[in-house]
């Protein structure tokens, strides 16, 4: 048998497959748009920090108590030579749950996409000096912040119809 038969049967034989691949990959892609990927990253990542900061409310600017007493008696920085008790817990425990209510919010949205992501990737640095076991988790809500602060909230935002109406393109 030629070389040129052999080749010419191998190939008969993998096309199937090869369109198979190509129609899954094609599925893929459809399904995975950049855009709909953006708005799914800035909804996970702000689900976490949201559920984190509305436990720390009893109501409008009124920290509750268990809020104070993490921060005061709970939570320590794991940093060398530590851990430590975190400074002024009663500010920490008052700016934490004010970031974890506000950044949320504006991820949501797509407003001020990069600043708010921005705000939880130095959170989640935060957190993982407090709970340095947590990482496995902590990571991917890093690399959701680092990917929001790279590309953009994306076209279903607040940030993309801005950047529309005043000419600005660097919020896709």
């Amino acid at each position: 048998m030629s070389t040129t038969v052999q080749h010419a049967a191998l190939r008969s034989r993998i096309q199937p497959i090869a369109t198979l691949v190509e129609k899954a990959d094609w599925l893929v892609r459809t399904i995975a748009q950049r855009t709909v990927v953006q708005a799914v990253m800035r909804v996970a990542l702000a689900v976490p920090f949201w559920k984190s900061g509305i436990l720390k409310w009893d109501g409008f600017l009124q920290l509750n108590d268990t809020a104070v007493y993490l921060f005061s008696d709970e939570f320590m920085l794991h940093l060398p030579g530590g851990p430590y008790p975190y400074p002024a817990p009663a500010v920490m425990a008052f700016l934490s749950g004010s970031a974890e209510i506000t950044l949320p919010i504006l991820l949501v949205l797509g407003l001020a996409t990069r600043f708010a992501a921005t705000g939880l990737l130095l959170m989640t640095c935060i957190v993982e000096l407090t709970v340095p076991d947590g990482w496995p988790v902590h990571i991917t809500w890093a690399a959701m912040a680092l990917s929001l602060m790279a590309w953009g909230p994306g076209a279903l935002s607040v940030d993309h119809l801005l950047g529309k109406i005043f000419g600005s393109r660097q919020t896709m």
